[in-house]
């Protein structure tokens, strides 16, 4: 499944453990402010980076994946 532009549902998901990857695009702009992805909670995802890519224009792509328990 992939979800764009809805932190509210991406939240839900993380919340109930539903989420097997993350990707993250993070853009080298800022414009004002807006909703944080990771806002304060008291329930943790436990996330490991699993990859990242630097594209000419500046952006990064990061992947997120569960993190293993050994």
């Amino acid at each position: 499944m992939c979800v764009s532009g809805s932190a509210t549902l991406v939240r839900a998901l993380l919340a109930d453990g539903l989420a097997g990857e993350l990707h993250l695009f993070v853009f080298p702009l800022a414009l004002g402010t807006g909703q944080r992805l990771f806002a304060e909670r008291t329930q943790k995802t436990e996330m490991a980076l699993a990859g990242c890519e630097t594209y000419t224009s500046g952006a990064l792509h990061h992947t997120y994946a569960p993190a293993t328990t050994a």
